[in-house]
């Protein structure tokens, strides 16, 4: 298992997370899709897995009538900020590799700009499969370089600074996925600054089987 950031990082970024020009040209346009996509299932309990400030988390409880949201994220400062917003959410510090939540927890979860900084991917998607329910949503997005060499060249610039993340090709993020036991129906690419051609993002849409 590779080792993962360093929590003090997402500490410091907490700090610029929510200023609207950073939301607006980074995460807005994937936290649209994302809600979107929840807004036609209507699920009743929902996570948040690496919720950071809380905005998506909070979106989804403003927007879905009686939906149960809860946000997890593992860095103090995140959880912080994200819980001085309010909004009925339930805000929990956890390891996405052993997430605090029983089996069949939620009927859907989702994942924005948080995934690549996992340390195991694959366990972190059986996690997530063990605390979703049979026919359960997963929605994860984040940067799928076009190309193999891409994903081993950002992965390589990252360990080299000492925060160590992969973002994995399209193709190669299916399979995982699968892997964990979902069936993956679609991945919707996301346009959205500050890379959108180069490094592209996709929200990789699937169902627990």
């Amino acid at each position: 298992m590779r080792a993962g950031p360093d929590r003090w990082l997402f500490d410091i970024w907490s700090r610029i997370y929510d200023l609207p020009l950073v939301q607006r040209v980074t995460y807005r346009p994937e936290q649209d899709a994302v809600l979107h996509r929840l807004i036609e299932m209507r699920p009743r309990h929902v996570l948040d897995l690496g919720c950071g400030t809380g905005i998506l988390a909070s979106r989804v409880r403003a927007t879905l009538s009686g939906v149960e949201v809860v946000g997890c994220d593992f860095s103090r400062g995140m959880l912080g900020r994200a819980a001085a917003r309010g909004h009925g959410v339930r805000w929990v510090q956890g390891n996405a590799l052993r997430l605090p939540f029983a089996n069949a927890s939620f009927d859907a979860a989702f994942s924005t700009e948080a995934f690549h900084w996992f340390p195991d991917p694959d366990r972190a998607l059986r996690e997530l499969h063990r605390v979703l329910a049979p026919r359960g949503l997963l929605l994860v997005s984040l940067v799928n370089p076009p190309a193999d060499w891409l994903s081993r060249a950002a992965r390589e610039a990252s360990r080299w600074v000492g925060e160590p993340f992969e973002w994995p090709t399209r193709e190669r993020m299916r399979r995982r996925v699968e892997r964990a036991g979902f069936a993956v129906d679609a991945q919707q690419r996301i346009l959205r600054l500050p890379a959108t051609f180069v490094l592209p993002t996709v929200l990789t849409v699937a169902t627990r089987r």
